[in-house]
Order: C-alpha cells, then structure tokens, then sequence
C-alpha cells in the first residue's frame, strides 16, 4: 500500500508501517508463544519485599496481577528503593506470557501515592537525577504490553497521579483526591505529568490544572475525564480496587495476542496523524491473522462455546 502512494504521504505512509511493522515484529504473535521468560509459579499469595507487594492472582484471576505499593510510614512517596523494586517488578512482568491485566493499587489505607516529600530531602544536585528515574520508571510503566489499570483509593498527587496517568485505565473513589501540585513548590512535573494529562483531558484543562495546582476529588476528576470510573467509598476503603478487578476480569476472556496489538496500535496511532495512524492499524491487525487463537476464535464462534485462548 505504502509503495503505492505518490508523493510525500507515500513517504509519510511508508515510515509510519515501517515503524509499526518493526515494533511488531519485536512484539509478534510468534515471539510472545515462544518467550524466553522463565515458567513461574501463580500463587495467591502475597511476595512482599518492604515496599512493593507483587500478587500473581490464582483460578478465576488467574493472569492477573496486582502491583500493591506499601511504603505507610512515608505515605507511598516514590522513593529509591520503591523506584527499584517497581523497576525490577515491571522488567520481569513485561516478558511473562502468562500476564494479561497490571493492576496498581495501595496497600496503605487513604493515599495511593503522595510524592515529593522524598525530594524535600535531597540535596539540588540529588534532585535531577532522581526525577530522571521516576520517569524512566513511569515510561516502562506505559510501554508495557498488556493493559493496565490504576485503582486510585486515596490521595494521588504529583509523581502519584503521573504514575496513574501511565496506566491505560484510571478509576478513583469520589474520596480520592487527585492533581499536579508542582507549580506550588515552584518546580513542575517531571514524570511525565506536563505530556500526559494533556492527552487525557486536554491542553486547555491540563494547563489550567497545572497553573493552579488544583486538587481534585474523584467525582471532579470523573467529569474533566481524568479517570473512567468514579466510586463510593466502601467500608474497607478498596472501592477502586474491587472496580478494577472488575474490569481485568472483563479483559481475561479475550485474546491475549489481540490484546497487546490493539495497544500497540491505539498507543503509536495517536501520536501520529489519521492516514498513518491507519497504516498502523493495518500493520498490527496483520499480526493477529496467522495466529492460532484467531482459528480459535472463529471456531469457538462456530460452536457457540467460549473461546479457549492460548497466546499464540
């Protein structure tokens, strides 16, 4: 198709294909079957290692897993070791076939994460590489395969809503409270808050909330589209949480090489114009017709059964 096109938007068509048609063929369907990641065990219970708790959950859940941040005595604050672990955990989950849905949550009653009280701590020399690595570590965050979902329960503010804004899913309690409150401490935000909320509620929004470094709760959130799902707080405080493994629930059934190409393919198509945004599609829709799972499907259609995926 691209050969085709005459001109500049032959051009324009050939490097958007070019483009996804390498990222797919890194993530193909033949590449996610084989995988080079060790066979785990799933278990539900909880591997906690001081600040992050990492559940792989078991039978009806099972593909789904919970990244709890747990750091109660410095109120979830993304600090170096939490930074590491969450590293060390989403390098590991990136290449395990077995993960369909990432949700993150907080172990801690009342705040998901509140940054910045790390940072002022540190010495100026200190700060620019640490604010480096939050947003290397949100990056891998976004970039990873599968869905994601963030179960906003308390409080979320500057590093904490920008580790919320890289998930593809945000759903909050209406007690959450939630915004990028830089401006405020005469810095901004540096984990990729000033790109991201402006592709989630708009340029004209998202200044608006940065200037004023307002703070919203969740209903507000919910109006301004920050996040999709807005719940009453319920007496265990884990509305959102419950909400969201709802909705992985709801991702389990389907596909999995269908799941991580349509991803691919929104994430890289609206970074670009529509013609080319189209040409990605086309190019991740290719990645699922020689699959095993599409056979599947047509026949599980056939004989009107559920589907029996299995990644290849």
């Amino acid at each position: 198709m691209a050969a085709a096109a005459p001109g500049a938007l032959g051009a324009l068509r050939t490097v958007g294909v070019r483009l996804v048609a390498a990222c797919c063929a890194r993530l193909g369907p033949a590449a996610w079957a084989r995988g080079t990641a060790p066979r785990r065990g799933y278990s539900s219970e909880v591997k906690t290692e001081d600040e992050l708790r990492v559940r792989h959950l078991e039978e009806e859940n099972r593909g789904i897993v919970v990244l709890g941040i747990n750091r109660a005595y410095g109120k979830n604050a993304l600090s170096k070791n939490l930074l590491k672990m969450l590293s060390k955990a989403v390098d590991a989950l990136k290449s395990d076939k077995k993960v369909r849905t990432i949700i993150i949550r907080s172990e801690v009653p009342g705040i998901f994460c509140a940054d910045l009280k790390e940072r002022a701590k540190m010495h100026s020399s200190e700060v620019g590489p640490f604010v480096s690595k939050i947003r290397s570590v949100i990056n891998d965050i976004a970039n990873l395969p599968v869905p994601t979902i963030a179960a906003i329960d308390g409080l979320a503010l500057g590093g904490g809503l920008e580790l919320a804004l890289a998930c593809d899913i945000r759903v909050a309690a209406s007690s959450a409270k939630m915004g990028l409150v830089e401006t405020k401490l005469a810095i901004i935000p540096g984990g990729g808050g000033t790109q991201r909320l402006p592709r989630a509620i708009g340029m004209s929004l998202a200044k608006e909330l940065i200037f004023s470094a307002r703070v919203l709760d969740g209903q507000e959130a919910k109006a301004v589209g920050l996040i999709s799902h807005v719940l009453e707080q319920n007496q265990e405080g884990d509305a959102a949480y419950r909400k969201a493994l709802d909705l992985a629930r709801e991702f389990l059934p389907q596909g999995p090489v269908a799941m991580r190409v349509a991803k691919l393919a929104i994430n890289q198509g609206m970074e670009v114009d529509l013609v080319t945004g189209l040409a990605i599609e086309e190019a991740c829709y290719a990645q699922t017709i020689s699959t095993k799972d599409r056979l599947e499907g047509l026949l599980a259609f056939k004989e009107k059964r559920p589907p029996r995926y299995k990644g290849e």
